[in-house]
C-alpha cells in the first residue's frame, strides 16, 4: 500500500483528514497530515518531513499531496524526492485525496494519474447545475 502524506498549512492539513474521516467513516492506514508551521526553519522541516516519510512508507513508496506549488515546504519536499521513493503532487483538494484513497493499491506511478484526475474533476462551476436544480423545485 502506498503511504499518503498531506503536506499543507496546519489547519488545512488537519481539516482535510477530518473530512476524510467523515466521508469514509474512518481514518485509512498510512495516511498522515504534515502540518506546516511557517516559523519552522527549512532544515528542521526537512528532517521532520524525511522522518514522516520513512514512518509511512510500507515499501511501495509515498505520495505527497501538497497544497500550493512554490511554497517553502514544497521546495523542501522537492529536495527529498531523490532520497526516498516519493512522488509529489500539488494543488491538493478533497476530491483528489478521496480519489487517491480509493485507488491506493495501484503502483505509485499510476496513483499520480488518479490524483491529477480526481483533483481536476473535483473542480466544477456548479452554478448551472444549481440553477437547474432550483428550477425543478420551483412552485408554480
Amino acid at each position: 500500500m502506498i503511504g499518503l502524506l498531506v503536506l499543507a498549512q496546519k489547519d488545512v492539513a488537519f481539516g482535510l483528514l477530518e473530512a476524510v474521516d467523515h466521508v469514509l467513516g474512518q481514518r485509512p492506514p498510512a495516511l498522515v497530515a504534515f502540518p506546516v508551521h511557517y516559523e519552522t526553519p527549512p532544515d528542521e522541516l526537512t528532517a521532520a518531513l524525511s522522518k514522516a516519510i520513512r514512518a509511512i512508507d510500507q515499501g511501495e513508496g509515498v505520495l505527497i499531496l501538497a497544497d500550493i506549488y512554490g511554497a517553502t515546504h514544497i521546495n523542501v519536499a522537492c529536495r527529498l524526492l531523490a532520497r526516498h521513493r516519493v512522488e509529489l503532487v500539488t494543488g491538493l483538494n478533497l476530491p483528489m485525496l478521496i480519489r487517491v484513497l480509493n485507488y491506493r493499491d495501484l503502483p505509485l506511478d499510476d496513483l499520480i494519474g488518479k490524483a491529477l484526475s480526481g483533483g481536476m474533476e473535483g473542480i466544477v462551476c456548479a452554478t448551472e447545475f444549481c440553477l437547474l436544480d432550483d428550477a425543478k423545485h420551483e412552485v408554480h
